[in-house]
């Protein structure tokens, strides 16, 4: 019993040396199935252009004391929202920064939710072999809209990554419908984040007066206490998303959602269901405009 590695509020280290959440968090904070449940639509999407989902391909988070976070894409922030955006008709292309598989949390994983692992399984070989997100070009003819998911993992590479900044400027240059949640947002900082050519070197933050939601600063701070992280945050999100002058809403997490032009976030992995049921309309309704 002497031993931190099996404190239930202790974050667990693995073999290589990374830490997974702690038993108390995967007791109290994971589930085996989901909240997903189909919604009725008034109408479904009948085009043939996707959703490009933008994944992150790095899973290990350096945190401030230098442990390393086993992290990724949270299956739960990923799934159940692209499972409504199946039922509604939409098929996806994947993409990470360097084309590289997408990592998920694995620890997360809702293993006895047939409709996630169903899709999973359909979209395994895009998530093995995704696309580059540089090497993307033509959003306003090839996808209806972009989602991110989130995972801690998105806070690794995609905010400095030059490809995903380029789509999301565009995305916003053309009112294209941009849906994320939990750490997901961060990646809209990669707005900034020129071609490194010229005149394109830095740019804007393109969300600037947007409100959205967010997992917040101040929970990140309390996890470490019980061993969801291993230690405090290398930045945080939140505050960087405000220091550009976007507003964040919330305070804690509820499972909120917010719309804000054409930006759709949530705050958190509660919010999978609900981000699914109101985005999904909406990304219809200008799918088919």
């Amino acid at each position: 019993m002497g031993s931190a590695w099996f404190h239930p509020m202790t974050a667990q280290k693995r073999e290589d040396g990374t830490f997974d959440p702690s038993p108390l968090t995967l007791v109290l904070g994971t589930s085996k199935t989901t909240k997903y449940a189909p919604q009725t639509l008034e109408a479904k999407y009948t085009g043939s252009k996707p959703i490009l989902v933008l994944c992150t391909d790095t899973g290990g988070m350096e945190m401030a004391n230098g442990k390393v976070f086993n992290t990724g894409n949270h299956p739960v922030e990923m799934f159940v929202p692209m499972l409504h955006f199946r039922d509604a008709g939409f098929s996806f292309d994947i993409a990470t920064p360097t084309g590289k598989p997408v990592v998920l949390e694995t620890w997360a994983y809702p293993a006895k939710d047939k409709n996630v692992v169903s899709l999973h399984e359909s979209l395994r070989d895009q998530m093995e072999n995704p696309k580059k997100t540089s090497e993307i070009a033509g959003l306003e003819d090839s996808y209806s809209a972009i989602f991110i998911p989130g995972g801690h993992g998105a806070m690794i590479s995609l905010p400095t990554d030059s490809g995903t900044g380029k789509l999301l400027r565009e995305a916003h240059a053309l009112k294209l419908p941009t849906v994320t949640l939990c750490h997901g947002p961060a990646a809209l900082l990669a707005t900034r984040v020129g071609t490194g050519d010229g005149d394109h070197q830095n740019e804007a933050f393109s969300y600037k007066d947007y409100e959205g939601v967010c997992f917040t600063d101040k929970t990140d701070a309390t996890t470490p206490s019980f061993g969801y992280l291993p230690g405090l945050m290398p930045w945080k999100c939140q505050e960087a998303l405000e220091n550009e002058g976007m507003t964040i809403a919330n305070e804690t997490e509820t499972g909120d959602v917010r719309v804000d032009r054409e930006l759709i976030t949530g705050d958190s992995p509660g919010a999978a269901q609900k981000l699914g049921e109101v985005a999904t309309p909406i990304l219809v309704k200008h799918a088919m405009e």
